[in-house]
């Protein structure tokens, strides 16, 4: 019998990330929603500026690159031109929440039948650890050395609380990956979102809490914990938005 083996969607090469990311967990969430779901051979991925700029490297399916924060935009031109393809687009929170926020919330306005995996880590990962839109009120980044002043930057953004306003989304939820029970979760999400495109239910989104130790200068184990003590408190895990059926909307 069968225990684990790796998700045929998921490439057998090495991974550039650090020690801890949990991009490598979200990846393989992906991969095997797309084995399960028997999506493989008519997705398209896209891949934007930021530490997965090189998805395209680790996913079997087709992949193309986009302008940083411009996925949501090229997956709608995907979408259209091949409307029986699935296309997801798996964007970090300064790509997507801060150049790309106009481009995340058009999409999701026109309910376009995307799905959008949003990798929120609270920073800058792969331009050296700058505060991002999702960083929280007096954490310590290379451009807040003294912690975020909300009073100077604002308060940081909800996504999934911003475009469950809008009308158009079909399914938005938030998951973590700091724990198994949290990781059974978000398998369930993604593969969900995928669901929901595949049977022509329009925009979805599921963003992941996850973590990064180097930038956050914690030990894998410290920034877990961090994860669970302060970035769920202040993003909580559950659904926004679904229209799927049997779902309930939020």
């Amino acid at each position: 019998m069968t225990v684990f083996q790796k998700p045929r969607a998921l490439a057998d090469v090495p991974m550039h990330y650090c020690p801890g990311c949990t991009h490598g967990i979200v990846h393989r969430l992906v991969a095997q929603a797309l084995d399960d779901l028997d999506l493989v051979g008519r997705t398209v991925g896209v891949a934007p500026v930021g530490c997965a700029v090189f998805a395209y490297n680790y996913f079997n399916c087709d992949m193309i690159q986009a302008a940083h924060g411009r996925a949501p935009a090229v997956a709608t031109g995907l979408k259209r031109a091949n409307p029986d393809s699935v296309v997801f687009t798996y964007q970090g929170d300064g790509d997507l929440a801060a150049i790309g926020t106009a481009e995340t919330v058009q999409s999701a306005a026109r309910g376009e039948n995307i799905t959008i995996i949003f990798i929120n880590n609270a920073i800058y990962g792969m331009t050296g650890g700058q505060m991002a839109p999702t960083t929280l009120p007096g954490q310590v980044t290379q451009t807040s050395p003294y912690g975020r002043d909300v009073t100077r930057t604002g308060m940081p953004i909800r996504i999934c609380e911003m475009l469950a306003t809008l009308e158009s989304p079909a399914y938005l939820e938030r998951v973590s990956v700091d724990s198994i029970k949290n990781i059974r979760q978000a398998q369930k999400a993604i593969a969900k979102a995928f669901r929901c495109q595949a049977e022509g239910r329009g925009f979805s989104l599921v963003e992941v809490i996850s973590s990064c130790p180097t930038n956050w200068g914690v030990s894998p184990a410290e920034a877990l914990d961090w994860m669970r003590e302060k970035m769920i408190p202040y993003y909580p895990l559950g659904v926004y938005r679904d229209k799927t059926e049997g779902g309930e909307q939020a």
